[in-house]
């Protein structure tokens, strides 16, 4: 009759566990549904209030120019 009672004993265990998981999901969803209107996580991801493009050409060094094509076939001249 022991293994009757260690049985019903981890049934608890893992019911008491499922509670309380459902209770912290559900934490999750309100905490989320009243974090709606502040950014969070979005932020790390957005990139409102860089200026990429002012950082690249502020020395000059960073501009791509263009290259004329080649007119030879080997595209690695010996």
């Amino acid at each position: 009759m022991a293994m009757r009672s260690r049985t019903t004993f981890k049934k608890r265990q893992k019911e008491l566990a499922r509670q309380e998981k459902q209770r912290d999901k559900a934490a999750r969803r309100v905490e989320r549904k009243l974090g709606k209107g502040s950014p969070e996580a979005g932020d790390a991801l957005s990139d409102e209030g860089l200026d990429l493009e002012d950082d690249l050409t502020a020395d000059g060094d960073d501009v791509l120019e263009p290259v004329a094509p080649s007119t030879g076939s080997d595209p690695h001249p010996a």
